[in-house]
């Protein structure tokens, strides 16, 4: 299933779509939750509720007729991870340094700001901000059931299902806190955005990759910023799969459903990266532009990039 968070009429509301056709979960049974929060969390039984509720009845509204926000607005925590190896090598060999090798041994992740959660639509900023600000193509796992101590051949079982995120980066902000050897922070914590729909797994069999370190999808991941193609790669790409960074993350602390961890920047999918390799000549997002992000299977995320001259 395809599901999505929106506002009609001032309120808030969670469904699934089909074919731009809008399941209101809660108004068909009230035994059905009413954010997508409180459905993770209320575990198979929900899931259940929900299949029965699209096979018995029609969809109510249409995808144009409401505003889609993140499919989950109010995430326990963030979590990003840095799990693609060509992103990291690359955007090291363009500043001159060596691929670290602890890289190999250990996947690492920052946790980010989760209450700054943007769906599609207008992107605010800052004028700092807009100091080489960069978009970021990653995936997101949606944690589905808590747990702690989880091994890599059991962390699938753990999630949930999938959506697109946008980490935007100011970079200039967070190429001077890092020298501090600590962050990223405030080049981060102005917000990402994620959507357009949170995708069930068995929406993506077809493209699963078992293996003995976890699963990898073979999905095609690409980026366009005003509708001119700037990045591609696939997210069976990733060198830690999400089994590997749930173990790591799972370590000593429990995790719970909602929990948002996020890939990481694929190979080309910034423009730190495209920069430093000559593929972008000084690029970075600007007021005005549109960034968009696909994922083969999870849909397109389209931002705006808006300048809050009000602050």
């Amino acid at each position: 299933m395809k599901f999505i968070s929106f506002e009609k009429d001032e309120n808030l509301l969670f469904g699934v779509i089909e074919n731009d056709f809008i399941y209101d979960l809660h108004a068909i049974n009230s035994n059905i939750a009413e954010s997508m929060l409180e459905f993770i969390q209320g575990g198979n039984e929900q899931l259940d509720l929900a299949h029965k509720a699209i096979q018995e009845n029609e969809p109510s509204m249409n995808v144009n007729d409401v505003k889609l926000l993140s499919p989950l607005t109010n995430p326990p925590s963030i979590r990003d991870a840095y799990a693609f190896r060509q992103h990291v090598a690359t955007a090291r060999r363009n500043r001159g340094l060596e691929m670290i090798p602890e890289f190999d041994e250990i996947p690492i992740f920052y946790f980010t700001n989760h209450n700054a959660v943007f769906g599609p639509g207008n992107f605010p900023v800052l004028s700092r901000h807009l100091g080489k600000l960069d978009f970021e193509l990653e995936c997101a796992a949606v944690i589905g059931k808590g747990g702690r101590d989880i091994s890599a051949s059991q962390a699938d079982e753990y999630i949930f299902g999938f959506m697109i995120m946008n980490d935007f980066s100011a970079r200039v902000m967070q190429m001077q806190e890092m020298k501090l050897n600590l962050g990223p922070a405030k080049g981060k914590d102005f917000g990402s955005s994620f959507g357009p729909w949170l995708v069930t797994k068995d929406e993506l069999e077809s493209c699963r990759k078992p293996s003995s370190d976890g699963d990898r999808y073979d999905l095609k991941m690409k980026a366009f910023v005003n509708d001119i193609q700037v990045s591609e790669d696939s997210l069976s790409n990733m060198t830690w799969t999400f089994a590997q960074i749930i173990e790591r993350v799972s370590y000593g602390v429990d995790i719970f459903p909602g929990d948002i961890i996020g890939s990481g920047t694929c190979g080309t999918g910034c423009f730190l990266e495209l920069n430093g390799s000559k593929i972008t000549d000084n690029q970075w997002l600007q007021a005005g532009d549109d960034v968009s992000l696909d994922i083969e299977g999870l849909g397109r995320l389209t931002n705006k990039i808006i300048l809050d001259e009000k602050v």
